[in-house]
């Protein structure tokens, strides 16, 4: 079978059950010492900096290039 061949529903299936898969063995992941070192940063940035982000309204206004009103 080609990934081709698959409906697009098929397709979210199949990556949500290899998803699934990998999620359920974590302890089979391993990350390097810069991903650890990378990650331990951001987080620090994000701890730091307390910035939330935006909610979903104003990122879709941008998006779509309409006003958040």
């Amino acid at each position: 079978m080609k990934l081709n061949d698959l409906t697009a529903s098929e397709k979210v299936t199949l990556a949500q059950q290899l998803w699934d898969s990998v999620a359920s063995d974590q302890d089979a992941i391993t990350l390097t010492t810069a991903q650890k070192n990378e990650l331990d940063n951001r987080l620090a940035q994000f701890e730091s900096d307390q910035n939330v982000g935006s909610d979903w309204k104003t990122i879709k206004s941008k998006i779509l290039g309409s006003s958040c009103d």
